[in-house]
């Protein structure tokens, strides 16, 4: 299962580096008219590495799956699949509402899909188990989906203060969570 959504996170970066235009002329001005496109990449980028850090770590501590742990999985990877998509709409409109909106529906429920695979995860394993203990109250997940919404929510008053709170969940999970590292060793 890691292997698998490590390979399909790869392929959304890949998917979103092939989607920046290249600049027309040879000078730095050029590059001008492609600054939001490159941005809106620049974060979408950070927040798949952020994604792709914390599975991997939430994976390792993990000892088993079952058929929920896989569909859950896969509901997280659907939503990941989208942000190609929701970046190069939002980058190519300047930061336009209805597609910072959009992109902030899309990590809304990423943020939810990826909070349901660690509770279907600590589920398995037992609400005492060594992986229970390592999520905790997960109050990082949970305060990224109220940032998420608040977020949503702001981009009606204006858009970039909506992109301005998706920076600040990713500046929040931007130093890996430690939780499953530390607990790996005795899991």
């Amino acid at each position: 299962m890691e292997a698998f959504s490590d390979g399909v996170l790869a392929i959304i970066i890949t998917i979103m580096v092939l989607e920046l235009k290249v600049p027309h002329g040879e000078s730095l001005v050029s590059l001008k008219p492609l600054l939001a496109d490159f941005v809106s990449y620049i974060l979408s980028f950070i927040y798949i590495g952020i994604y792709w850090n914390n599975h991997h770590h939430m994976m390792h501590a993990a000892h088993k799956v079952n058929g929920s742990v896989l569909w859950a999985n896969a509901h997280l990877l659907f939503w990941l699949s989208l942000v190609p998509v929701a970046t190069g709409w939002m980058g190519e409109n300047h930061f336009a509402k209805v597609p910072v909106i959009l992109y902030g529906v899309v990590m809304l429920a990423a943020g939810v899909a990826y909070y349901i695979l660690a509770h279907c995860l600590t589920a398995l394993h037992g609400k005492e188990s060594t992986f229970a203990k390592a999520l905790g109250s997960d109050r990082k997940g949970v305060l990224s989906v109220v940032f998420y919404f608040a977020g949503i929510l702001l981009c009606f008053l204006h858009p970039l203060l909506g992109i301005c709170v998706y920076v600040l969940v990713a500046v929040m999970w931007f130093i890996p969570d430690k939780r499953f590292e530390e607990k790996a060793t005795t899991i």
